[in-house]
């Protein structure tokens, strides 16, 4: 591991807009720290968290969990599809918010005592008062991220035009609506990369770097 080895665990949130590359560098700076990465899916096809490793981020669980993180994690996976995991009904998934609430809440308390990088679901609000995790925003101008997911995708300009408007606004209106914040605000992160203007090895090491400082020198974050 690139890690520290300090007796935390690096603990990483990602906020990544459509585009920025999240789902791409999450895996990535996880693999280098040693550490589960917890997966998420967002917008109009709103699935529950997965702990996956690799390039794929998000593989298929086991059949039997075996960790706490499995085993919570399992019954996320259960809950999906009565949450709008599939169809993307939001009138369902507001129906049952709540319990996906307290099960997401529940796994990212477990990633604070045995570290993970965390993709989205509000994760540098839930996890603002461990004094180690490092929390990391991913942007940068939207005609270059659409750009990027048009040529990773293989889509049109229209419909990536659509769905980066569709996947940015349910992403910040996911942290609005649960925890009443904005994620775009600044203060909420001690690390804002434009992943448009660096490429994802550069992302990645800045992260590993910042990671593994704030796991040799843990200082809580202000409150907002």
């Amino acid at each position: 591991m690139d890690g520290s080895s300090d007796d935390h665990p690096p603990v990483v949130t990602l906020a990544a807009l459509y585009g920025a590359g999240g789902g791409a560098i999450g895996p990535r700076v996880a693999d280098r720290l040693g550490v589960p990465y917890l997966a998420r899916v967002v917008g109009g096809n709103d699935a529950a968290p997965r702990w996956g490793r690799g390039d794929e981020g998000a593989g298929p669980l086991d059949d039997e969990p075996r960790t706490p993180l499995e085993r919570v994690t399992a019954g996320l996976g259960r809950l999906s599809t009565l949450t709008g995991g599939v169809g993307g009904s939001m009138e369902r998934l507001d129906a049952r918010e709540g319990e996906v609430r307290s099960r997401v809440e529940e796994l990212l308390a477990e990633a604070s005592r045995s570290g993970g990088v965390v993709l989205g679901r509000g994760g540098m609000v839930v996890l603002r008062s461990v004094p180690w995790a490092l929390h990391v925003h991913l942007g940068g101008p939207p005609e270059l991220r659409i750009a990027r997911r048009m040529e990773h995708d293989g889509i049109d300009r229209a419909t990536a035009e659509a769905d980066q408007q569709a996947e940015d606004r349910a992403r910040i209106s996911y942290v609005r609506r649960v925890y009443g914040a904005d994620g775009e605000d600044p203060r909420w992160y001690h690390l804002m990369l434009d992943s448009t203007a660096l490429d994802d090895d550069t992302c990645v090491e800045l992260i590993v770097a910042a990671a593994a400082a704030r796991v040799r020198d843990p200082r809580p974050s202000p409150t907002i």
